[in-house]
């Protein structure tokens, strides 16, 4: 028996759940690409995506997954035999330097605490021993959905500052964009890459990356530039150079109503209904812990992040009985540790088109699978997210 049946609820950390409103932009015809509404469409995105970015500088739209952004980046604005410093937090900032090293880049991998944010004072201890200025950027996170780990990236820039380096700061947001605050300018963030399919509720395969000036001024120099990923050819002016070819039409239509419901909503609020839904998950997981099989992989609770939580399941009970159960039975599915973590953890996301029922239903899921399967957990963790979401959200 089971009382799955109705809609599914999707709860991995990426791809979200995407909004009916963005399912039904993409409900068209194709249409011509070299004149009409597309480019339109085209010159609205590349004027509110800075607005996402936070940024006064430009951004650039590529047909590709966040490994796609991973990429543009590194080929504008490296050369071979360049060095990169990258900063372990979980899976993908090794990911993103992996990808660097096949460019024919040299990496060096700052080791992370554990289970901690990155440290800021080892970034800028190792940057000051680089006298000779080998280093030519630093890569990181600001949030990794391996670990559910939050990276405070205005620490890391006075990091590198006070060590009087010269080295690019350039961030993944893809599992942070449009959850929590990122502020590119204000922060010193020289090139930041996203994509579309967590946050910004669009389907995977389209990315993005922003360019501050530092960087620009990089890329005149770069020796991996490709035709394909080329910020210098994306800004000629016929309309096909913006996506080197045949833009993703529908994704980008997709993405137009996805950034306008942003917008409408407004970036602050955005954030704010991330941080209460998220609080609510970490109450209820606060509870559950209580019985000693299951904990926060993240220890300190400012380092976790308000898109994903990554729970440890200790004991008997393996972390994949749990998801099954969830999606089995319950019609609910959540994301299972990757990486390091693999079948060791559950990973609870609360990002982009997410509101209170479906977060509550998730943690209902849940508590329902860890009574059902015999996992030692404190009672009550779904209630402790409805007081919580009870005294924080009230009436106007």
């Amino acid at each position: 028996m089971t009382v799955r049946h109705g809609r599914e609820v999707l709860s991995i950390p990426g791809p979200s759940q995407i909004p009916d409103a963005v399912l039904q932009a993409m409900h068209r015809p194709a249409i011509e690409i070299y004149s009409g509404d597309l480019l339109n469409v085209t010159d609205t995105l590349l004027k509110d995506l800075p607005k996402i970015f936070q940024t006064e500088h430009k951004t650039y739209i590529y047909t590709a997954n966040g490994h796609g952004a991973w990429a543009a980046a590194i080929s504008n604005v490296f050369s071979p035999g360049d060095k990169a410093l990258v900063l372990e937090s979980g899976r993908f900032a090794i990911g993103w330097g992996e990808m660097a090293k096949t460019h024919g880049m040299e990496i060096e991998i700052l080791d992370a605490r554990p289970r901690r944010a990155v440290d800021p004072a080892a970034v800028e201890a190792r940057l000051r021993e680089d006298t000779g200025g080998e280093f030519k950027a630093v890569l990181v996170v600001q949030v990794d959905t391996a670990t559910g780990v939050v990276n405070d990236i205005p620490a890391i820039r006075r990091a590198i500052d006070a060590a009087g380096h010269d080295a690019l700061l350039m961030v993944d947001t893809i599992a942070s964009m449009a959850t929590m605050p990122f502020q590119m300018d204000d922060w010193g963030v020289d090139v930041a890459v996203t994509a579309a399919q967590k946050g910004l509720m669009t389907p995977p395969g389209v990315s993005f990356v922003g360019v501050g000036p530092k960087a620009k001024a990089a890329h005149q120099n770069a020796g991996l530039r490709t035709t394909y990923w080329d910020w210098t050819a994306r800004d000629g002016d016929v309309h096909y150079q913006k996506y080197c070819g045949t833009p993703p039409e529908h994704l980008l239509f997709g993405l137009r109503k996805a950034l306008d419901m942003i917008l409408e909503e407004g970036l602050a609020n955005v954030f704010e209904r991330h941080r209460l839904l998220s609080e609510a998950v970490r109450r209820a997981v606060t509870v559950w812990a209580e019985g000693g099989a299951l904990e926060f992989n993240i220890t300190e609770a400012a380092e976790r992040a308000n898109s994903v939580t990554t729970v440890l399941v200790n004991g008997d009970i393996s972390s994949t009985m749990i998801r099954d159960y969830c999606e089995n039975k319950c019609g609910v599915v959540i994301g299972v540790g990757i990486g390091d973590l693999g079948g060791k953890a559950i990973r609870i996301a609360h990002m982009g088109h997410v509101n209170a029922p479906m977060v509550l239903g998730t943690l209902g899921a849940i508590e329902m699978a860890l009574k059902a399967l015999g996992v030692p957990h404190g009672s009550g963790g779904v209630q402790a997210a409805i007081d919580y979401l009870g005294s924080e959200v009230r009436p106007d």
